[in-house]
């Protein structure tokens, strides 16, 4: 498996912690918009996106729908970027990939999870699925100069 890289702004990365700190201590969960090569994905804009799961299995789950996904794509074309991966948050637990997570994941995406632990946000690692989905890779996040807009729009 090729291994690539997750090039995040620290003001891109602080955005994404301060939603999924807003959602603890149920998950938080959007996806990543940006660019890519063959070398690294270039996070550059989020889309944030509600829990939609039920209420007794937020604390440990997520649901992206595919309304989400469609509106991602929509808007990652608006601004010429696209759909990169998704974020989300493990409240009290480590930054590593269920397996739950394997399960639901697609393997041409990138998974930034970040373990908030009583209320802050303690680390974040990036992990893409093998293709035969049989496990993740976990995969470098190199900081690069944000390139944001001020007020991305989002669904929270």
């Amino acid at each position: 498996m090729l291994i690539m890289s997750l090039e995040i702004g620290h003001g891109l990365l602080h955005q994404i912690h301060a939603h999924l700190e807003a959602a603890y201590p149920e998950e938080g969960a959007g996806l990543l918009l940006g660019e890519a090569d063959g070398r690294a994905r270039r996070a550059t804009a989020i889309l944030r996106l509600p829990n939609t799961r039920q209420d007794l299995v937020r604390r440990n789950r997520y649901m992206i729908t595919p309304q989400d996904y469609l509106q991602a794509e929509q808007e990652a074309a608006r601004r010429g970027l696209q759909v990169l991966g998704v974020y989300h948050s493990h409240p009290d637990h480590p930054s590593r990939p269920s397996e739950y997570d394997r399960e639901w994941a697609m393997p041409w995406f990138v998974y930034l999870i970040t373990s908030v632990r009583v209320g802050g946000a303690a680390d974040s690692r990036c992990w893409r699925l093998s293709e035969d989905r049989s496990g993740f890779e976990e995969e470098p996040i190199e900081f690069a100069v944000d390139h944001i807009e001020l007020n991305p729009e989002d669904r929270s």
